[in-house]
């Protein structure tokens, strides 16, 4: 009996690679046929620069300009509505207050608000920050996923069965819509991680409510947490790291993935939760975890993290598909659009040494530092490429997050907490402005072949 169930499963494993070679041989297309059909690959321009496909007046990513013809590096700035984010930060910083929701209510509605709006929209996201009667038992608990992003979406679409009017893609709608969805965020995702703990960690099950007068960023560390401690610096690095997640333009996968889906006419709740599937992938949202996994990487196979030496051996060895994961990529470095500087990153760099020297992990912290500085010319030289590149916002945020004491399993479901304002903005300025369902072409390049009837095969 155990034989013939053996011989069962080789038959259906080489069934398997069958239909895997085949699925690979017949969808593989090579870069010379982008190269004569002049393909837009990740919609870039040969330049790398990306394909205008629309136009926005909600975020601004500036990290180079043209002169001659040619692309000149320039330090990075990241605008919301107008406004540099550095100002953004300095103006709440100053003031000794939280900045994200602010961050909101000038995303959504194109202005900065005054003392009074700003204390109606904080008490606004107060207000409905609580889950609706049964949800976290009926669409949390009961079915617990190991992939906390995976749980987020999943909570969006299940918030579609609890809106009395879930289709109307009226504006009033889907303002009233997605301030629900900034609101419950933080609800959603300490829920998905608490059913994780509880149910495939074996650890004990906590379920803490939403504050009505706490801060999104003191929201999320209260929920989390088992005994809903956290410190005043904790909430403030989180809210900073919040703001600088907000937004980032029209043309970062996720927030294009919003307004691909809203252009078909589609519901919110189908929206933002295809924006975090896109969010979720590594290349996008999930980086700054495959950040922290190289990191831990690089400690365990360099012995002195202070010899650049050895550390550029590694690196190297990195860029060549010869250690870490054997992608080629030193995670957290390099950018679409920026080049001499992140200014997401120089931000939370400051943050971070700030962090290291309180925790004791300046030692840490100076490793993240050197692969910074040495990256850079590794890459050019390795690469064989000129193209400038610098950290991005997910070479640091790990690590902060890392000395906040915030969960791994959390990094890329922030990231998605914090960017909902911008998914927000986008959707509505879709579907106030768009008009036509976004369709690009794809040329086909197979080859005809006839039909053979199924006994002739």
């Amino acid at each position: 009996m155990v034989a013939g169930l053996d011989k069962k499963a080789n038959i259906m494993k080489d069934f398997s690679e069958e239909l895997q070679i085949l699925a690979e041989s017949n969808n593989f297309i090579p870069i010379e046929l982008h190269n004569r059909y002049n393909t837009k690959r990740g919609l870039r321009n040969n330049d790398g620069t990306g394909v205008l496909v629309g136009l926005t007046r909600i975020g601004d990513v500036l990290g180079y300009y043209f002169k001659d013809g040619k692309k000149v590096p320039k330090e990075g700035r990241l605008l919301y509505r107008g406004i540099d984010v550095n100002r953004i930060v300095e103006g709440f910083q100053t003031d000794k207050r939280f900045g994200f929701e602010e961050t909101c209510y000038l995303l959504l509605f194109g202005k900065l608000p005054d003392a009074e709006r700003l204390e109606k929209f904080e008490k606004l996201l107060g207000s409905r920050r609580s889950l609706p009667d049964g949800f976290a038992e009926d669409m949390i608990f009961k079915a617990p996923s190991i992939d906390i992003m995976n749980k987020l979406a999943r909570s969006v679409l299940a918030s579609y069965s609890y809106d009395e009017n879930p289709d109307s893609t009226d504006i009033q709608n889907v303002l009233g819509q997605c301030i629900d969805l900034i609101a419950r965020f933080p609800a959603f995702v300490a829920n998905a991680y608490q059913a994780k703990c509880h149910y495939h960690n074996g650890e004990s099950l906590h379920i803490h409510y939403p504050k009505k007068d706490l801060s999104t960023a003191e929201n999320i560390l209260y929920l989390m947490r088992n005994d809903n401690h956290y410190t005043k610096l904790e909430a403030e690095v989180l809210d900073l790291s919040l703001v600088l997640h907000a937004e980032h333009g029209g043309g970062n996968n996720s927030s294009f993935t919003t307004h691909v889906v809203t252009s078909t006419g589609t519901d919110t709740y189908s929206a933002i939760a295809a924006a975090i599937g896109s969010l979720k992938g590594p290349k996008h949202g999930g980086a700054n975890a495959m950040v922290m996994s190289m990191i831990e990487d690089i400690k365990s196979n360099v012995d002195n993290w202070s010899d650049d030496e050895e550390l550029s051996r590694y690196l190297r060895k990195i860029l060549r598909k010869e250690a870490f994961n054997r992608s080629g990529l030193i995670y957290g470095m390099g950018h679409a659009v920026y080049t001499l500087s992140d200014p997401r990153a120089v931000l939370l760099k400051e943050r971070a040494a700030l962090l290291a020297e309180e925790t004791g992990m300046e030692k840490e912290f100076n490793l993240y530092r050197a692969i910074e500085r040495l990256s850079p010319k590794i890459f050019c030289e390795e690469k064989n490429d000129d193209k400038t590149i610098c950290a991005n916002v997910d070479f640091y945020s790990g690590f902060v997050y890392k000395m906040l004491n915030i969960p791994e399993d959390l990094y890329t479901p922030i990231f998605a907490l914090a960017r909902m304002p911008g998914w927000a903005a986008h959707r509505i300025e879709e579907l106030i402005s768009g008009g036509r369902i976004i369709r690009p072409a794809y040329k086909n390049v197979s080859s005809t072949q006839d039909y053979v009837p199924l006994v002739d095969r």
